[in-house]
Formats: C-alpha cells, structure tokens, sequence
C-alpha cells in the first residue's frame, strides 16, 4: 500500500477514536449533571423509563423546561401567610383529615403558582419541583397518591394513611417556604 493511504487511514481512525472518545465525556458529563441536579429522582426515573439513555433524555427536557421558568422566592409577607394557613389546616386535620388533606394539597398547589411553577398539572408540577426540590418530590407524588386513594375509596383511607400524606405535603411545603 501507498504511504499516503495508510496514513488517510491512521489519521481516519485517529479522528474516529477522538470522536467517540468526545462523545462519550459529554454524555457523562450530562449524565452526572443531571445525577447530580436530581438526585435520587434520576436513579427513580433509569428504572421508570428502563434505560438510563432514556431518562437522560427526558430529564434533560425537564431541566429544560425548568430553567425557561420565572421561579422566585416567596416574600416574607407570602410566607407568613402561607405559613399561618399551614398552621390552621393542620390544626383542621384532628377533626377533618379528609378534608384537610385536600386543603394541604390545595395550599401546596397555591405556593408552588406563587413560586411560579405552572400548576395545570400534577405530573408537570412533580417533574418540575424535582428539577429543583430533588429530595422531597418523592414526599409529594406520596401525598398525591394517598390523596387520590382517598377520593377514590374514602371509607378504604385511615387516618394514619391520611395523617402520613399530610407530612408528606408537610415536606414539600417546608421547602417551598423556607428562605434560601
């Protein structure tokens, strides 16, 4: 063979290698971003969608979609009112856990818009807050889930399934008011 053609083919494989080799540090570097950025949600997400590829795909439109938001602080005077609402619901549940619950989730669903996640939908706004709250949006699809039991079969739902989807509203909300 010619030299010039073996080295085209060494150089050929050269660019190939440095290619692939590209490729493969940005896809870590991407795949330990969002590990990093979501936490447990990501390990949650490679076993929903059965393939870390694909959950790396569709946590990074989640983080996408998170970063074109406005999400902003509550002011003080927001969180104090939040903060006193909490108290009174949850004084509520003692005689009205159904209800209560409701009213949590309710007051969770009110913070979050003030914060400026959109609110339409519940699986959005569980995508959303993970993107930012990676440690407690297991605490809400929780509540949720309990909350949707209880509509669904109220006389099936006992007070300590109820009083356990309160704390875990209770979580979330914490973290949506605490100062940062």
């Amino acid at each position: 063979m010619d030299t010039v053609v073996v080295l085209t083919i060494i150089g050929i494989i050269v660019l190939a290698a440095a290619v692939l080799s590209a490729i493969w540090v940005i896809r870590r570097r991407r795949r330990a971003t969002l590990q990093q950025r979501f936490g447990p949600e990501y390990e949650r997400e490679v076993r929903a969608r059965g393939s870390e590829r694909d959950a790396n795909q569709h946590l990074g439109k989640v983080a996408g979609r998170r970063d074109r938001l406005d999400i902003r602080q509550l002011e003080p005077a927001a969180r104090d009112r939040y903060a006193r609402r909490w108290a009174a619901v949850q004084t509520e549940f003692v005689d009205r856990p159904g209800p209560a619950l409701d009213e949590a989730d309710q007051l969770v669903t009110d913070v979050m818009r003030d914060c400026g996640y959109p609110v339409e939908d519940f699986s959005e706004r569980a995508e959303l807050v993970a993107a930012d709250h990676p440690q407690v949006v297991e605490h809400y699809r929780a509540a949720h889930a309990a909350q949707q039991t209880y509509h669904g079969n109220s006389d099936a739902s006992d007070t300590e399934e109820l009083r356990q989807a309160f704390v875990h509203y209770r979580a979330l909300f914490d973290e949506l008011v605490r100062e940062q």
